[in-house]
């Protein structure tokens, strides 16, 4: 690949797109909203917003100068993040939270990008992103979860045509807006049944004496915080 070709698809990937027409923005929302909704269809689906919890655990453990010793996904939606250092302090507290917070707050990224029609940039960042993620995955079946998420992002980018593209990126940030709200409802209604003594919430209580419905109830405003004004760059040029 010669210079040229470099910096084309250089310029490719950081110049803008067309916005796309307000069917598909809209059409993109519903099917992400269905996805959320519909419990056979969750099931599946929920395994991307777990991707993005069980990365966050481990952007924010390395962030903290903590030693990420790996990342496990599981069959059941369910991860795992283990990570070595102080455990108090800071750096654990930022860790332990980052969980829930990063669906949200990634999401919100995403829409940014969006909103400032950066469709391929968006699409190209995800794929560098799963394959970061890719080689702190401690078992098969992560690795198959990550392997053929960054597969079809590839996909899509490489072959995919500017519409497909854009219906991609907007299904896949509409997902990561509604799907990191109801993960934190799941928790509290785990917590008040008494099924989730270990949750990050209840964890996070032990680490600084902050009760864990404070915790939840600040995943839960981060969450339709980031929905609310996500959406609002989302359908701004309907």
């Amino acid at each position: 690949m010669d210079a040229r070709t470099l910096d084309e698809l250089w310029t490719a990937v950081t110049g803008t797109q067309p916005a796309p027409p307000g069917w598909l923005v809209l059409a993109a929302g519903a099917a992400a909203l269905l996805a959320v909704l519909a419990r056979p269809l969750w099931r599946i689906a929920r395994n991307a917003v777990t991707i993005a919890h069980e990365g966050g655990h481990g952007l924010a453990a390395l962030a903290t100068n903590r030693r990420l010793a790996g990342i496990r996904l599981h069959s059941d939606t369910s991860g795992l993040t283990l990570s070595w250092g102080r455990p108090t302090g800071p750096g654990m507290v930022l860790t332990a939270a980052a969980g829930y917070l990063t669906p949200a707050l990634l999401g919100l990224g995403c829409a940014a990008l969006l909103a400032a029609d950066r469709i391929t940039l968006l699409l190209w960042l995800a794929i560098a992103l799963l394959l970061a993620l890719l080689v702190r995955i401690r078992n098969a079946f992560g690795f198959l979860s990550v392997l053929l998420t960054g597969g079809a992002f590839f996909l899509v980018t490489w072959f995919g045509s500017a519409e497909v593209q854009a219906g991609f990126a907007y299904l896949g940030t509409w997902f990561l807006l509604f799907g990191a709200v109801r993960p934190v409802l799941e928790l509290q209604r785990q917590r008040r049944h008494g099924q989730a003594d270990d949750s990050d919430a209840d964890q996070l209580a032990r680490l600084t004496g902050v009760p864990g419905l404070a915790w939840v109830t600040l995943f839960l405003a981060t969450a339709l915080a980031a929905l609310a004004l996500g959406a609002g760059w989302l359908l701004r040029p309907l």
